[in-house]
């Protein structure tokens, strides 16, 4: 038989109603994880309370009490509550290697600064410092949440979520109209709305004592006060977000694609944990990472660039194995496979010169394998070998995962990076490894829902092979 020279590419959509059926259904778990978690502390707060659900046990319960992870076992920890680790001890040999799919739980957003709150104009406003890649005129004039936390001086931790549920009050950035934009249409688009107007509208009725100096600002103090005991210097120690306000939505006449905030890339931590949860054990430990700061280059100590990931796993190999811990340690890293699971932005007809056509990603058409991100001369990329690129190929292939290649836009466009780098850096084979989204960093991302379950099921498959 003469083998097919050319490859055909595929849409997750030409299969059987039943295959639909389970598309649909994963995505309302995939909805609802959404919406728990708008911030990154409240996507770690989500996985831990579904893998609890799932029989995982907390590392402290392991070491605290001398008990010994054995295969079959299921770990996490969490660190600061902005980064967490799945892990289930395989029956192989840790020496050579684990599993592990490594995604990350922030996105862009705009952060209150330290001292947020003021009055100009007789009206309230908090001010903020935009994190992560964003256009800046894509967040006013809609509907604003805000998230956060305030400790206390005596470390008390008081959660704080306004906007989210039914007959919440909504948050605004106000813009121009129109009648008065002449000046403000001449600018680039880039310049238009600059990073020190993304000033939030808390509020316009003044405190009823007419005596206060800042009868607005003191309006929303008191308010804040009323209901979480917050003073204005609490704002100093407090981490406060804004995000887009609302459900994740079905969108598309045909309900065939998912809206919502923080796609990137929370797409890819929720199709690794539900394939942490499902995947049947073979031999290999598996490891489901997730890692915040990657939006703003993965520095910091909750990022993958932290030792929390070693730390966790030099852990687990003194609770588990025999013998010279630090040469197992140094094994089993170098011999690990990672997937750097991370979104890539899919070719968009409304924008036809952004792309390589032939080597773009398209809506729909599944799992996008990169074999390098970075920017102008593959900067700061991981670039994967063909070694580790023919074995997740023929891996997704036996298991009938569809999939596509996808770079991140023309070569001298512009690129981006993942967290593959950083990894890589023990000598593990590293390859990103997601979907493509459309209208990728804006405050409402397209997702295609036969990709999003393509991912689980090529996460699942690369946990359950020998690889």
């Amino acid at each position: 038989m003469t083998e097919n020279l050319s490859r055909t590419k595929a849409n997750v959509w030409d299969a059987n109603e039943n295959t639909k059926r389970e598309v649909f259904e994963f995505s309302e778990g995939y909805k609802k994880f959404l919406d728990k978690g708008k911030t990154e502390r409240e996507s770690v707060e989500a996985i831990i309370t579904l893998a609890e659900r799932e029989g995982f046990k907390n590392l402290d319960h392991f070491v605290e009490n001398h008990i010994k992870i054995k295969p079959g076992d299921k770990v996490y920890a969490q660190f600061k509550g902005k980064q967490a680790i799945l892990f289930k001890m395989g029956s192989t040999d840790p020496e050579k290697g684990f599993l592990v799919v490594g995604s990350h739980i922030d996105a862009p957003r705009l952060d209150l600064k330290q001292s947020p709150l003021y009055e100009d104009g007789k009206l309230a406003f908090f001010k903020t410092h935009y994190y992560g890649g964003i256009k800046k005129y894509q967040w006013i004039t809609m509907p604003l949440a805000l998230h956060g936390v305030v400790v206390k001086e005596d470390g008390t931790k008081i959660n704080v979520s306004v906007g989210e549920e039914d007959g919440d009050p909504v948050f605004f950035i106000t813009d121009l109209l129109p009648h008065l934009s002449k000046e403000q249409n001449e600018k680039k688009i880039s310049e238009a709305i600059e990073g020190e107007m993304l000033n939030v509208l808390m509020g316009s009725m003044p405190h009823e004592d007419k005596g206060k100096k800042e009868r607005f600002k003191d309006a929303i103090l008191s308010l804040l006060n009323e209901k979480y005991n917050i003073v204005e210097e609490d704002f100093i120690s407090s981490e406060f977000e804004i995000v887009p306000a609302g459900k994740a939505r079905d969108a598309g006449l045909d309900r065939s694609m998912i809206g919502a905030y923080g796609q990137d890339d929370r797409v890819c931590a929720y199709a690794s944990l539900m394939a942490a949860f499902h995947a049947e054990n073979s031999g290999k430990s598996i490891m489901a990472v997730f890692a915040d700061k990657e939006e703003i280059g993965s520095v910091g100590d909750t990022s993958m660039s932290s030792k929390f990931f070693e730390n966790f796993i030099y852990e687990v190999l003194q609770n588990s194995a025999e013998g010279n811990i630090e040469l197992i340690f140094r094994r089993s890293l170098q011999r690990s496979k990672f997937l750097s699971a991370d979104v890539n932005a899919a070719m968009d007809p409304n924008f036809p010169n952004t792309h390589d056509k032939y080597n773009g990603a398209c809506l729909g058409e599944g799992v996008v394998i990169t074999k390098y991100t970075g920017s102008r001369g593959k900067s700061s990329s991981n670039d994967a070998h063909p070694e580790f690129l023919a074995e997740i190929r023929g891996l997704f292939n036996k298991n009938k995962i569809i999939w596509q290649i996808g770079e991140l836009g023309k070569i001298d466009l512009g690129g981006g990076g993942t967290i593959a780098f950083i990894p890589a850096v023990y000598g593990m084979d590293v390859l990103d490894c997601g979907i493509a989204l459309l209208s990728m960093h804006s405050p409402w991302e397209l997702a295609s829902k036969g990709d999003v379950h393509m991912l689980y099921k090529a996460f699942k498959a690369f946990f359950e092979s020998n690889l």
